[in-house]
């Protein structure tokens, strides 16, 4: 399509109703009347020969190819609206603002702690995050995210920041009372828990590690299910319960001894922990300055991973 042909006020009509997935709530903050956001909609949807949403009974669905269209139509608005802020300053330099997207778990236990770092190469840079716990590919827009997902084909640049293992952690008062059973009978006899995958089976990674660990007569279903693994980590840290995680979320707890691993036996999934950028965000240096930072740092972590996996002593002494 010809740049010139561009229906601006048709796009910044979907944004709003693809933001607020709500005709209502997208025309009061576009100050407009419904009719006039509906209109805009539907001259766009015909102009593409596409339907961009689902019309449900009170709100609006995005559908596959409003999916692919709202982050590019928000993204380019964003950047419109910096460059006009820098100009209407006139030459006062303005803060750029970096919306990131990240696992409440990873942001929470890796990546704040080490933000500072950051901030002190890049202060200019303002950071804006979001949480989501989301299994797979993000819904939200932002410019830069990690995921935890297992590979996928898309149009997103995927950057993989470590393949995640998981073994049983618990309190040590646990360990201490299961007196060297058998890892069958550590399991048996202690209560587990467990991390709410979205759209998965309950009980789906212990199912896979008894399975792996081939320990057939230990029944998983059953014991506490948390959101995420922060909480599951926070209630096997008060003494009970024995979690299925992954020991570089939670090096502190495992250094200081408010967890340790009993076994030295993991399972792996396929997930891992992906970096996420649209390519032709590369051309902005301020993302892939981020990006860049991001993969070295964690290389880092991933080699500290694997000196932890293979000496597991080091965690638990």
């Amino acid at each position: 399509m010809d740049r010139r042909c561009l229906p601006l006020n048709a796009l910044r009509a979907f944004e709003a109703a693809g933001r607020h997935l709500s005709v209502t709530a997208a025309a009061n903050s576009l100050f407009v009347s419904q009719s006039a956001v509906s209109r805009h909609i539907l001259t766009l949807e015909a102009l593409l020969g596409v339907k961009l949403f689902e019309r449900k009974h009170q709100h609006l669905d995005l559908t596959e190819a409003g999916r692919a269209l709202l982050p590019v139509v928000n993204k380019s608005f964003d950047r419109i609206e910096h460059v006009l802020k820098d100009i209407l300053k006139d030459g006062v330099e303005s803060h750029r603002v970096l919306h990131i997207q990240m696992p409440s778990t990873f942001a929470h236990n890796l990546a704040v702690p080490i933000l500072r770092e950051f901030r002190g190469i890049f202060p200019e840079v303002m950071l804006d995050f979001a949480i989501s716990n989301k299994v797979g590919m993000p819904d939200i827009n932002s410019d830069i995210a990690v995921v935890y997902s297992k590979p996928e084909v898309n149009d997103l640049i995927a950057d993989l920041l470590w393949h995640e293992r998981l073994t049983p952690l618990c309190h040590p008062s646990l360990l201490q009372a299961a007196n060297a059973a058998s890892l069958a009978d550590f399991v048996a006899g202690n209560e587990i828990v467990h991390v709410d995958l979205k759209g998965q089976p309950r009980h789906r990674l212990w199912d896979r590690f008894v399975r792996q660990a081939e320990l057939p007569n230990v029944s998983v279903d059953r014991g506490l299910v948390f959101e995420t693994a922060n909480l599951v980590a926070q209630y096997a840290m008060s003494g009970s319960g024995i979690a299925l995680l992954d020991p570089l979320l939670f090096q502190e707890e495992l250094r200081s001894g408010a967890l340790v691993q009993p076994f030295d036996t993991w399972v792996e999934d396929g997930y891992g922990y992906y970096l996420l950028t649209h390519s032709d965000d590369l051309l902005d240096e301020t993302i892939a300055s981020f990006r860049s930072w991001m993969i070295q740092r964690f290389a880092n972590s991933s080699r500290e991973l694997q000196h932890l996996m293979c000496n597991p002593a080091a965690v638990s002494a």
